[in-house]
């Protein structure tokens, strides 16, 4: 925006200057050719007048002029032959020509014995103008160079206080952003940025209240329904259809309060507690192997991670991001076996399912979004939220051999011992 705005200035500057300039040189031309006009006028009307009397005083002093004579009739005079042609067939008047490649000025008299030729050489007066045009072309690039870094510094200053209220808004730095001594245009804007900061602080503080007091108010009866279930299930002489309706209840209370625990955690944007040092491999098959005593299935699980690989992070939060991710990879596969491969710093996790869509691509991290086999759209959203707050990346993309595929890519945060 500065480079802009320095830019703007200069080239209006340098048009200004330039018109301004070059009308100056235009003016200055025609008065000049005016007063050449003038002063051959008056030469030759003097060359005229003092001829009889003394023909030597009659020729003009300036090595630039030359003054021709041509009588009439068998009155003496210069010979005809002396005449450089384009003079002699002007006709009487002031003239301009060009005699090979320069320009003259040639005015024309007559009077009763002879016709009178006087011929002013302007190569001189063209090339003061050449010069004067050159200086001034040369004037208006320095003044619009000058121009260019005066805009340049002067935007600077004035942008200096836009940029810091740019960084605070970045790096959400607490405090007001409008201050005192603020022009009135930046002061404008802070104080909406503070307004707008106020209003979302508000209705985030609002969302968190409810969600966290939804996810309390649902713990307590289904806690309740859980254990009745259980209880059912467990029941001596009780048809299996009403077991298989117990455990279906029990899979059922157990996934809503994934589901609220999930909203908590987004709800309070839960942060990373102290890092500890976390076996990726041990910590995989833990979550498969609980994963598979909730929803059994005919799937294997191939670990490609070395032995020793570890990751520095927060126990809880890590074992939710591989539950999200594995349950993620179980619910769109049906045979075949879920591939766990570590590269560099990065885990990527493919299935054996139809892979994403292209339309489902850019939002399979969004909050409720729920693809074609279900789920409660939370899962991916709360593994971006984790990583975002360890300072990892996350991707989604479709497997070059089929499957879909999502890669967590730990950074620093991966310890190879």
């Amino acid at each position: 925006m500065r480079f802009r705005i320095a830019a703007s200035l200069a080239a209006v500057a340098f048009v200004v200057i330039l018109t301004l300039s070059l009308s100056l040189v235009f003016l200055l031309h025609e008065k000049e050719e005016e007063f050449i006009e003038n002063q051959l006028s008056d030469q030759i009307e003097y060359s005229m007048s003092i001829w009889r009397k003394s023909p030597e005083a009659a020729f003009p002093n300036t090595p630039s002029m030359w003054l021709y004579r041509m009588g009439k009739g068998s009155v003496q005079g210069n010979a005809r032959t002396d005449v450089p042609p384009v003079f002699s067939s002007l006709a009487v008047g002031n003239h301009e020509a060009f005699l090979g490649s320069k320009e003259y000025h040639v005015v024309v008299r007559e009077d009763d014995t002879a016709r009178y030729i006087l011929a002013y050489d302007v190569e001189e007066h063209e090339s003061r103008l050449d010069s004067l045009i050159w200086v001034t072309l040369a004037a208006s690039l320095f003044l619009c160079l000058l121009t260019l870094v005066a805009g340049y510094w002067l935007a600077g200053r004035l942008s200096r206080r836009l940029e810091r209220l740019a960084e605070r808004v970045e790096y959400e730095v607490s405090g007001p952003l409008a201050e005192s001594g603020m022009e009135r245009e930046l002061l404008a804007v802070a104080s909406a940025l503070d307004h707008y900061r106020a209003r979302q602080t508000a209705a985030l503080e609002r969302e968190r209240i409810f969600v966290a007091n939804l996810s309390h108010e649902l713990r307590t009866p289904l806690t309740g329904i859980r254990t009745d279930a259980e209880i059912l299930a467990a029941l001596p002489d009780v048809p299996e259809a009403v077991v298989r309706r117990g455990n279906r209840i029990v899979s059922s209370v157990d996934r809503i309060n994934g589901l609220a625990n999930s909203l908590l955690l987004l709800a309070r944007e839960t942060k990373p507690g102290l890092p500890e040092e976390v076996r990726l491999h041990p910590a995989i098959m833990s979550v498969w192997n609980s994963l598979n005593l909730l929803v059994p299935a005919p799937l294997g699980l191939r670990l490609d991670i070395p032995a020793g690989a570890t990751v520095l992070t927060d126990p809880t939060l890590f074992d939710l991001v591989l539950r999200n991710v594995l349950e993620n990879a179980l619910r769109y596969s049906e045979a075949g076996d879920i591939r766990c491969h570590l590269n560099d710093s990065r885990l990527t996790v493919t299935d054996t399912g139809p892979g994403f869509s292209e339309g489902d691509l850019e939002r399979v991290f969004d909050r409720f979004f729920v693809g074609e086999r279900g789920g409660n759209g939370l899962g991916l959203a709360l593994v971006r939220h984790i990583c975002s707050a360890n300072g990892w990346h996350v991707r989604a993309r479709n497997a070059p051999g089929g499957g879909g595929e999502i890669t967590l890519d730990f950074g620093a945060s991966l310890i190879r011992h």
